[in-house]
């Protein structure tokens, strides 16, 4: 074997084993935020704002209770899409999708319940947020934690 295949780690006869597809880019997963916030998120902002409290000041009087009305429905929608065909209307919309890191296949709905519990606890740190882009592997924290791709097609 030559120096060089070998600081490679490519054999002659076998073949390398480096995954097979390529993980999404953090501003393609960004654009793909930014669709399902107003596809999914904005309908039930709108419904818990004005047709459950009557207004904003509603809202803010009852914020906690008003969150988890919110968030609720918002992660129930987002598994059931992730757990049909692994896309969101945003990961349709740019050609994501959704896999397990160690089967390379459609997530478990486990899977998919542990990495929006922790989406939500990363979504409150700077550093979960802000991971895809110094990890060379662009995957997040919740990625990491669930063993979840977003992948490109």
């Amino acid at each position: 074997m030559r120096w060089r295949e070998r600081k490679k780690g490519i054999q002659k006869g076998r073949k390398s084993s480096l995954p097979s597809y390529t993980i999404a880019s953090f501003t393609q997963r960004f654009k793909a935020f930014v669709v399902d916030s107003f596809m999914l998120l904005m309908p039930i902002l709108y419904i818990v704002f004005y047709l459950v409290y009557g207004s904003r000041e509603g809202f803010a009087a009852h914020m906690l209770q008003g969150w988890f009305l919110i968030l609720i429905p918002y992660g129930a929608l987002t598994l059931l899409f992730l757990k049909r065909n692994g896309q969101t209307p945003g990961y349709k919309a740019y050609d994501l999708l959704l896999i397990d890191l160690s089967t390379q296949q459609k997530t478990s709905l486990m899977q998919l319940l542990v990495r929006y519990l922790f989406m939500l606890l990363t979504a409150f740190t700077i550093i979960g947020l802000f991971l895809p882009l110094i990890r060379k592997d662009n995957l997040a924290l919740y990625d990491i934690l669930s063993q979840t791709a977003p992948i490109a097609k």
